[in-house]
This record gives structure tokens, sequence and C-alpha cells, in this order.
């Protein structure tokens, strides 16, 4: 129970301390500077682990446009399936950067009991989530799926509707192990993904595939859907087996004995996970009411929106997500560390500026990286690869043309969007309902005004990329704007000793 006064109470034992201790110092040792538990080795599992979906989800739609170029528009459901559950996704499993993650203060047992507890929960939300997806299929297709294909895209959403069960799985897999110092089990879990889905997609669907086979855009669904539970489920073999390979150490043999699901520890992460759902929900909700405005202006430019979405998270993205991950463990460590040294039941401590640079240092070192990489990849998309990366796609010039469009007006955008990604680690790993402010300010002040203009003026696909990309382009530089505001004043108060914390919950797990 967390106290109710800024008293400091003592909440952990003497054999906690010493295994803490003990854990840290045998981290300590022999460390390689490309060791997954350094900042640079992380990064370099992380960019595996996000680079080879991005890869996966761009030969989809190629396979898809030489099946029938009308339905690549339909692999869209699949995305717009992953939005909704990724509000899901984004409740527990974006809490543990500051609690999993805390090494300095919680034993390896307690980590992996939460990071078993937060399994165990996505995976039981996902289950439910699928099937009432799968219920729903008539009515989801009605909001996100062009009329033109609608009435053939159902058995697609149906099948895309249980990917909810494997991204809640895999999402929360990939979260508790990064928060652990393990981003080679999410690094397997995207390279099984890959290598099952090419298999399987050669075999029954690809140009090469097997004679007698008629490959449709549900055999590629149902393809997708095997290798994501496959993917998913190995991850979690692989996350568990590396955990009992380890137990020949004295220290890890206790931990592992001890680390079980428990109702304790899915009340430690629910407080967090509620500053980060409501983010998501309202962040993600936004995002499918502009959708859906998207899917009604036609198959053509609904089309050239899901290329130009595969284009920023196949190309774009990759690097933006694999720095913000590596950034949101270590500055979770970062901050654990801080709290220890200043006492991890004081509730109104005061940071020097040296804690804030050392708090901050990951963040940074990744916005400095993420300029270093997105500012060419804008460059050589706007001028050259943009048009023809997009007909390479879609197969269709005019699809190719709005695409080219909608990314030239809008790419120098993403260069705010990595920096503001990277910023925001600093809040979302140390204070999540920090976090929830910020995003709320760029959602209410900008994105949902301009959401009720863009379905209130009545937009035509002539115009419609004029809203759009004053929403979609104009959200992204006022968020960095707005979070930079926000991590000023969070040094401020930390430097000030104005910010309140909770003390570090210690459970016997």
């Amino acid at each position: 129970m967390l106290p109710k006064d800024d008293t400091e109470i003592d909440t952990t034992t003497t054999g906690e301390d010493d295994a803490i201790h003990e854990n840290a110092s045998d981290e300590s040792k022999n460390v390689k500077p490309w060791s997954r538990s350094t900042y640079c080795g992380s990064l370099l599992f992380n960019i595996g682990a996000f680079i080879l979906p991005a890869l996966y989800g761009t030969l989809s739609k190629l396979w898809v446009a030489n099946i029938d170029p009308s339905m690549v528009v339909t692999t869209d459901a699949y995305t717009y399936i992953g939005t909704v559950s990724e509000v899901l996704n984004e409740r527990l499993p974006r809490a543990p950067w500051n609690i999993i993650g805390d090494k300095a203060n919680r034993t390896m047992a307690q980590r992996l009991g939460l990071s078993y507890t937060l399994i165990l929960f996505q995976a039981a939300l996902g289950l439910v989530v699928s099937i009432v997806f799968a219920a729903a299929a008539q009515q989801f297709a009605n909001a996100f799926v062009p009329v033109e294909v609608r009435q053939a895209s159902l058995t697609y959403v149906r099948l895309s509707a249980f990917s909810a069960l494997s991204s809640a799985i895999e999402t929360a897999v990939a979260a508790a192990t990064r928060a652990l110092d393990k981003p080679d089990v999410p690094l397997i879990i995207s390279s099984v993904k890959l290598a099952v889905n090419i298999i399987l997609d050669m075999i029954v669907i690809s140009k090469f595939h097997v004679p007698g086979i008629t490959p449709t855009v549900n055999t590629q669904a149902a393809t997708q859907l095997a290798c994501g539970l496959t993917a998913s489920f190995a991850g979690l073999a692989y996350f568990i087996w590396t955990n009992k390979r380890q137990s020949h150490h004295s220290l890890q043999r206790h931990a592992e004995d001890k680390a079980k699901p428990s109702l304790p520890g899915l009340i430690i992460l629910a407080k967090p996970g509620a500053y980060t759902f409501t983010e998501s929900a309202i962040r993600n909700g936004l995002y499918l009411w502009l959708v859906s405005g998207i899917v009604a202006m036609g198959s053509a430019y609904a089309t050239a929106w899901g290329v130009f979405n595969t284009i920023r998270w196949g190309l774009v993205m990759v690097p933006v997500q694999a720095l913000e991950a590596t950034s949101l463990a270590f500055v979770g460590h970062e901050w654990g560390a801080w709290r220890r040294t200043v006492g991890p039941t004081v509730r109104r401590p005061t940071a020097t500026w040296k804690h804030l640079r050392t708090i901050t240092n990951p963040a940074l070192r990744s916005c400095l990286i993420a300029l270093a990489v997105e500012v060419p990849i804008c460059l050589f998309l706007s001028f050259y690869g943009a048009r023809r990366f997009a007909l390479f796609i879609s197969g269709s010039a005019d699809v190719a043309l709005i695409t080219e469009k909608m990314w030239k007006t809008i790419d120098w955008c993403y260069i705010f969007y990595a920096l503001s990604t990277q910023l925001a680690t600093i809040l979302l790993a140390s204070r999540p309902r920090w976090y929830l402010y910020q995003s709320l300010v760029s959602n209410l002040l900008w994105v949902l005004p301009w959401a009720v203009v863009v379905s209130r003026v009545g937009i035509t696909p002539e115009d419609a990329w004029t809203y759009h990309s004053i929403v979609f382009g104009g959200s992204l530089v006022f968020s960095f704007g707005d979070v930079v505001v926000v991590d000023a004043v969070w040094a401020w108060c930390l430097r000030r000793g104005r910010m309140r914390l909770s003390a570090v919950s210690a459970v016997n797990l």
C-alpha cells in the first residue's frame, strides 16, 4: 500500500536489498559495448525487431496487388484492426518501463513476476477482443472498407480479427522483455514471423506458388494469422526457456521459483496503465474517426492512404520505433536508479542538474540519431522514392501520384515526429501521467478541432488532402512543441522538488 503522506517508509527487506545489489553488481561485470544491456546493443536488436515486420508488410501488399490490385485496400483492414488493438496493447504494455524496467528498486523475481502477469492478462484480453471483432465483421467493414470491395472483404476481416490475440501476446512479451534488457526476444518473434510468412506466402500466394492452388486475399489473411500466432507463442516460449536456462545461477534460480503471475502485480501495473490506456484511446479514436472519412473518399484515395502508411511505417517509422524502445528502457533504468539514490519512498525528491542529464541522456542521444537518419530518408523519398515505391506496391499510376502528393506535402513533419517521440519517452518512462497530459494537449487542442472541421465542411477526393494534411502534419509539429514544453516543466518540477511521486511499491510476487 502506498503511504498517504510524504514520510519515508521502508518497503524493502534486507534480503531484497541484497538481491537487488547483487543483481546490479552481476549486470555491471564484464559488460561489452555491444551487449544487449547497453544502449548501442539494445538499439541494434530493436532495429532488427522492427524492420522485419515492416518488410513483410510491404511484401504482403505487393503479393495482394499481384492477386487483385483492387483488393490492396482490403489489407488495410488488418492495419485498422491493429489500430483498435493498439488501444489495449498500449494500456499495460506501456507501463513496464518505470516498473519492470526498475532494476534498482526491484528484484529479478519481482520483475519476472510482473512480466508474467502482464503477458497473461494481455493474452486473455486479446482473445476477448478477437471474438468481438469476428462477430462484428460486417460493421467493421462498413466503417473501414470502401464500398467497392466491402462484401468481398468480410472473410478477410473475420480472419484478421484474431490478429488482436497474436498482437496482444507479441506486444506484451516484447515490452516486458525490453524492460528486462532482453531485446533478443522481440527479435526472435519478428524473425520467426518473417521466415514463416515468407515460406507460406511463397508456397500459396506469391507468383511462384504451388500449382493447383488459387491464391486469394483471404489466403494471405489466413497465412498472416497463422504466422502471427506462431511467432508470438514462439517468442513467449523462448522467453520462458531463457529464464529456465539461467536458473543455474543461485539468484536467478531463486527469482524463477518466486516469479508467478499475481493479482498484486496486476494492480501495480494497472495505475500507470490507466494513463497510457486513456491516452491511446483518445489518440486512436480520433485517428479512426479520420480514417473512416478517408475510406469514404473512394478506393483510389483510400488505397493511396494505405500505401502512404506503408511508406511511413515501413521506412520512416522503423528507426523511430527502434530508438523509442531503446530510449524507454534506459530512461526507465536511470529513473529507477535515481529513485533509489534519493530514496524510493521519498515523495517530493529534488533532482540536481547532473541527475536530470543522466535520466534524459538516452532520449537526447536518440534525438541526435533520429535526426541523422530521418532527414536523409525524407529527402530521398521526396525527390526520388515516394511515387516509384507507391507504383511498385499498388500497381496503379493514379494511386502513385496521390501518394506522392501526400508524402511531399508533410514529409518534413515526420522529422518533428521523430524528435517528439524520443522526447516523450522521458515522460512515459518516468511519469506516465505527464505523458497523458502532453498527449491530451495535442489531441484536444489540434486533432479534435480539425477532425470536427473535416467532418463538417463536405470534403471531396479533390480537396480532401488539403484538410487531412493539416490534421496529420500539423499534429506532428504541434506535438513537438507540446512535448518540449511539458519536458521543460517536468525538469523544473523535479529540480525544485515540486513533483509528488508515488513510493515504489514492494510486493512479494
